[in-house]
C-alpha cells in the first residue's frame, strides 16, 4: 500500500510504500527492516562498548539469546493486555493466530523495556554478571533501537498525534480518513482541512526520535565524564525515557487506555517509571559505592598512562675506578696526573648527586 504523506509547512512530501521487496511472493515490510536495523546497530553498539563496562561481548551475545525473545513476547503482551480486541476474529470468536501475530503490528515498546529488565536480571543472576552494569550497556541498545524503529511508523504512517496547524504538521489522506473514522474530527471541514494541508497532525513519531537521540548524546557525554556508580546510565534512561513519553503520549490518538479508563497506560507508566528511576537514583548514589569500573578513561588512554620512573642508577663504586688498565692510565693527561686527588667520600658524593637528574 503506497501513502503520500506531506508536511507543507516544510514543504515536504514524500511517497511511502509499505513493501520493501517482494521475494518468492512474500512481502518483506519497510517496518521489519527498520526494526532489524535498529536491533543490529544496538547489538553492535553493546559488543563494541562492553569492555568499558567491565563486561565479556561473549557474554552480551549469550544473553542476546534469551532477552530479544522475550523483549518481543513482553512487547506482544502488554499491547495485547490493553487492548484485547486485536485477538478476536470479525464474527467475535478468539483466535489464538491473531492474539500472537505481532509481524502485523501491535508491539508495545513499554512491554518490551519491561520483559528485558526481568529476563536481564535472571540472566545476569544465573551467569554471576553484574545486573546494573549489564543495564547500563543495555539502555544504549534501547534508545538506539527505539529512535531507528520510530521511523518505522512513519512508513505505515502510525502513531502520530492530534489536529494541529504548527509548520511542521504532517498531512495523509489515511490520516483523514483515520481521524474521520474514529470521531476525532468535529466537521466536515475539519476532514477538508488535513485533505489540503490547511491543518495536520503532530509527528508524534518524530518526537519520540528525536527525545531518544538527544538521550542518547547524553548518555555517551556521561560515558566520556565517567559512572559515580553501576546503574547510573540505565536510571538515566528511565527517567529520560518516562518524563518524555508521558509527555508525547498525551499527544498521540491511538494510546492504549488502562482497562477502560480514561487514563492511558504508557502515560501512567512513564511518570511511575521517572519516579522510581529518581528514587533508585538518589539510593544508589549514597549506598551503591564507586562503579566498577567507573569510565572515567579510555582503555587505550590508560595504556599510554607513563608508569613510574626508572629507580636511579647505582653509584659506580671507587675501587672499580681505580681498578683501570695500566696503558690507560700512562695515557692520561700530564694535567690530570698532576689534579689534587680528592677524599673518596666527595667523589661518591658526586657521583650520587649525577645520577639523581636522570
Amino acid at each position: 500500500m503506497i501513502n503520500t504523506v506531506s508536511f507543507p509547512g516544510l514543504g515536504l512530501e514524500f511517497e511511502l510504500n509499505r513493501v520493501a521487496v517482494s521475494l518468492f511472493g512474500h512481502n518483506i515490510y519497510w517496518y521489519g527492516v527498520i526494526i532489524a536495523t535498529g536491533f543490529l546497530l544496538a547489538v553492535a553498539f553493546g559488543l563494541w562498548k562492553a569492555p568499558r563496562f567491565g563486561l565479556d561481548p561473549d557474554a552480551i551475545v549469550d544473553a542476546i539469546f534469551y532477552v530479544v525473545p522475550s523483549a518481543i513476547i513482553g512487547a506482544r503482551l502488554y499491547y495485547v493486555i490493553f487492548n484485547p480486541a486485536v485477538c478476536f476474529d470479525a464474527d467475535g470468536s478468539f483466535s489464538l493466530l491473531r492474539m500472537i501475530a505481532f509481524w502485523d503490528g501491535g508491539l508495545a515498546i513499554y512491554g518490551g523495556v519491561i520483559a528485558t529488565v526481568i529476563s536481564a536480571l535472571l540472566f545476569c543472576k544465573v551467569r554471576k554478571v553484574d545486573f546494573w552494569s549489564g543495564m547500563d550497556i543495555t539502555c544504549y541498545g534501547l534508545l538506539i533501537g527505539q529512535l531507528i524503529g520510530r521511523w518505522g511508523n512513519f512508513v505505515n504512517v502510525e502513531a502520530y498525534g492530534g489536529v494541529t496547524d504548527l509548520p511542521w504538521r504532517m498531512c495523509s489522506a489515511s490520516i483523514a480518513n483515520e481521524l474521520w473514522s474514529k470521531g476525532l474530527l468535529d466537521s466536515q471541514e475539519a476532514y477538508q482541512s488535513i485533505l489540503d494541508g490547511t491543518l495536520g497532525v503532530h509527528p508524534t513519531f518524530l518526537y519520540e526520535s528525536l527525545w531518544n537521540l538527544l538521550g542518547l548524546g547524553l548518555l555517551l557525554l556521561l560515558m566520556k565524564k565517567g559512572r559515580r556508580f553501576n546503574g547510573q546510565m540505565f536510571l538515566s534512561y528511565v527517567i529520560w525515557y518516562g518524563l518524555g513519553r508521558a509527555a508525547i503520549e498525551g499527544l498521540r490518538t491511538d494510546s492504549l487506555y488502562f482497562f477502560g479508563t480514561p487514563i492511558r497506560s504508557s502515560q501512567m507508566l512513564g511518570l511511575l517509571s521517572a519516579a522510581v528511576g529518581i528514587g533508585l537514583f538518589v539510593l544508589r548514589l549514597k549506598t551503591a559505592g564507586p562503579a566498577t569500573p567507573p569510565l572515567a578513561a579510555k582503555p587505550s588512554q590508560a595504556a599510554e598512562t607513563p608508569g613510574p620512573s626508572p629507580a636511579p642508577a647505582e653509584p659506580v663504586a671507587t675501587e672499580e675506578m681505580e681498578q683501570l688498565p695500566e696503558d690507560t692510565e700512562h695515557s692520561a693527561p700530564a694535567e690530570a696526573a698532576e689534579a689534587p686527588s680528592q677524599p673518596e667520600e666527595e667523589q661518591k658524593e658526586e657521583i650520587s648527586d649525577g645520577s639523581g637528574n636522570h
